[in-house]
């Protein structure tokens, strides 16, 4: 059951216990018992809610940075992607294959502000060889969830 449990999980992580046993045909107690293994084992690390960042705060910033980084003997990417992980800008980190070796997205409250971070906390890492930013302009989809509102947020319509 834990693969339809976390496919129910991932629609809607706000439906109670009793209404994910009744769509999975189980016991409430089933799925809570489930619920405490997989939070246990770290297969759920958390429950989150999927924020239009736009609506609430439209000067902030977010931006996608690629690192290009020197891996250390005996510890790889993993030295370094941890620290990077640290930083209260950063939203996530990932290891790519490709033209970058570390994928960062982070969000800040002004382009100088991410631009300051890059310049000065991020590229000046020990291992992290060059940086690439590009800030996100509009967001229309995020974890598998239409951004899409009614809200003109002044940029207009962009037709090909």
């Amino acid at each position: 059951m834990n693969k339809d449990l976390l496919k129910l999980l991932e629609s809607s992580a706000r439906m109670s216990c009793e209404d994910m046993a009744c769509a999975l045909g189980t016991s409430r107690d089933e799925v809570e018992r489930e619920l405490g293994e997989l939070e246990r084992s770290g297969v759920i690390r958390g429950y989150k809610a999927i924020i239009d960042g736009d609506a609430i705060d439209g000067e902030a910033v977010s931006a996608i940075i690629e690192l290009k980084v020197t891996p250390k003997a005996g510890l790889g990417f993993e030295d370094v992607a941890e620290r990077i992980a640290s930083y209260p800008y950063v939203e996530s980190v990932s290891l790519m294959s490709g033209v970058c070796d570390l994928l960062v997205t982070v969000r800040g409250k002004s382009f100088k502000e991410v631009c300051t971070f890059v310049a000065e906390e991020l590229a000046v890492i020990d291992g992290v060889t060059s940086t690439a930013t590009q800030f996100i302009m509009k967001k229309y989809k995020e974890y598998g969830v239409p951004l899409f509102g009614d809200a003109d947020d002044g940029r207009g319509r962009i037709s090909l």
